[in-house]
């Protein structure tokens, strides 16, 4: 009888933001009983001590001008490490589906032949916002939120975000993997109607220890990031939900 060429599964594991009392049960679990772990730059070093002692751990993070492994190397990593061990893992921060080309490895895998599993985790558009005293929606403020990308791919399936679109229909915007820049976003955003004392929070390693936030307003942020030194990773949020973080906040 032949014998199959996959032999094990690929999860892919949402880690969350970086808290570890974020990450989800069965996340814990895969990562505790893994045989390999492929996991990325954003993932917290709290979450990395979790995983099985045994198991082979390989680094693919990616970080603006450095990238670890290629997209294509990761993939066919995961591929070559199911023919012969039972539980593979692909750790990723966050969530696998939101912004972190989840949906790319898992086609791929799965044009190749690999059981794949996916296991959400909290995205940190929504989890460093609250843990800054930020609520993504109010019912008093939005009844909206967009959550974008502002680090789009070359190869994208068009050109770029309409900017101006998305600040005519949305009260609350959450920018990932924008930091950098937000110098050209910001006027477009003005363009769409937003005004110069629209307030924005940078949030760095969210829900981490080292959690650190920059607030100010369309007008003022470049110029407080460059005074500051303020570096990715980071969340920006958009819109008056960030005012509340005076109220709600509990932390620094």
């Amino acid at each position: 009888m032949k014998q199959a060429k996959y032999v094990g599964k690929v999860y892919l594991v949402g880690a969350g933001p970086g808290d570890p009392g974020l990450l989800t049960v069965k996340g814990k679990t895969l990562l505790e009983h893994a045989d390999v772990v492929v996991y990325d730059a954003l993932v917290s070093p709290e979450i990395i001590a979790i995983i099985n002692p045994q198991a082979e751990k390989v680094n693919a993070g990616k970080r603006r001008g450095r990238h670890s492994l290629p997209q294509a190397q990761t993939t066919e990593l995961l591929r070559i490490k199911a023919e012969k061990s039972a539980v593979v893992v692909r750790l990723k921060g966050g969530d696998p589906f939101v912004f972190g080309r989840g949906g790319e490895e898992m086609a791929d895998l799965i044009k190749a032949g690999v059981k794949v599993e996916v296991v959400p985790g909290i995205t940190s558009g929504i989890a460093a916002p609250a843990y800054a005293g930020i609520p993504v929606t109010h019912r008093q403020y939005n009844s909206a939120v967009t959550f974008v990308t502002g680090h789009e791919a070359t190869e994208k399936y068009r050109p770029g975000v309409n900017w101006q679109a998305i600040a005519q229909g949305s009260e609350t915007i959450v920018i990932y993997m924008g930091v950098h820049n937000l110098p050209q976003i910001i006027p477009q955003l003005l363009a769409g109607g937003m005004t110069l004392d629209t307030s924005i929070a940078l949030i760095r390693w969210g829900t981490r220890p080292d959690q650190t936030q920059l607030i100010g307003t369309l007008k003022t942020i470049v110029g407080q990031i460059a005074a500051a030194d303020f570096q990715a990773p980071a969340i920006a949020v958009i819109g008056q939900v960030v005012d509340l973080r005076s109220l709600l906040s509990i932390g620094p």
